[in-house]
């Protein structure tokens, strides 16, 4: 492929031409890429690669960049599901209209960005999927964020978010849950009036979540488990049983499909005892 499509390429498939200039390539070595079709030009000023990634390209043509949910996938954070179409950060002097197959969002997150920049901060689109998704999966987003290190947990407590929701999960958001299906579990407890510790180590093993003394619970993730790894989980069952706990295991689908049934579980086991100290 051409140099200035290999530049273009490694900085996610899509440009600015002020960037491209910026690096110092001329505007005849840009026009050269694109007649050769090294480069597609989108719209005036943005050029992409043959390749580029359709929902990059689509928030280009509508002078926008992808934030919600569509960004925090691609930067490897949990979402619930990938979306059906392409959420779109667009300025509020925007000319972009409602378009098929395309989720605009229009509302301006707490950081500026130059109109040059393709990719959202992350702290924008932590904004925009507390406005966008349902509580329990937008939290699972912030605390996957934190988790892995795109965003320090003391630094959104200090922004300025402009959002009442983006706000609360600022306050409720915290980085215990190994998964954002341990965050939406504990998300539930909490709607529920139960009070979850999370992490708490016992026999040497960590639980994710522990109500009371003695109900442990356990999430099984979207991860397909492994022979081994199921052996592993029936061990540590067994020796928690005989140490005096009740152990609940809840799987991926249950917690984020069938949260009903997962509340009613838990509280019978509640009502039953099962969560104190014999």
């Amino acid at each position: 492929m051409d140099v200035v499509g290999e530049w273009v390429r490694a900085r996610g498939g899509i440009a600015h031409s002020t960037t491209l200039r910026d690096a110092g390539y001329s505007k005849h070595r840009i026009t050269t890429a694109v007649a050769t079709g090294a480069l597609l030009r989108v719209r005036r000023s943005w050029l992409a690669t043959p390749d580029a990634d359709a929902a990059v390209i689509a928030a280009a043509e509508l002078g926008g960049r992808l934030t919600c949910v569509s960004a925090a996938g691609r930067r490897g954070l949990w979402i619930p599901h990938a979306p059906p179409s392409p959420h779109v950060a667009v300025p509020r002097t925007s000319s972009a209209t409602a378009t098929a197959g395309i989720h605009l969002h229009w509302a301006q997150g707490p950081v500026p960005l130059a109109r040059t920049d393709p990719t959202d901060h992350p702290l924008n689109l932590l904004f925009h999927a507390a406005r966008c998704l349902p509580r329990r999966d937008a939290l699972a987003v912030w605390e996957s964020a934190f988790r892995t290190g795109l965003v320090a947990p003391e630094v959104a407590a200090r922004v300025r978010w402009r959002s009442v929701r983006a706000a609360e999960l600022a306050s409720l958001a915290g980085s215990l849950s190994d998964s954002g299906v341990e965050t939406v579990f504990a998300a539930l407890m909490r709607d529920s009036g139960v009070l979850l510790r999370q992490q708490v180590w016992v026999d040497g093993h960590p639980l994710d979540g522990l109500i009371g003394e003695r109900l442990a619970v356990q999430i099984d993730g979207f991860a397909f488990h492994q022979a081994r790894d199921r052996r592993r989980d029936l061990r540590a069952d067994a020796r928690l049983a005989l140490r005096g706990f009740t152990v609940l295991r809840f799987d991926y689908a249950q917690v984020l499909f069938d949260d009903g049934y997962v509340r009613e579980t838990v509280m019978l086991a509640i009502a039953q005892g099962l969560h104190r100290a014999r």
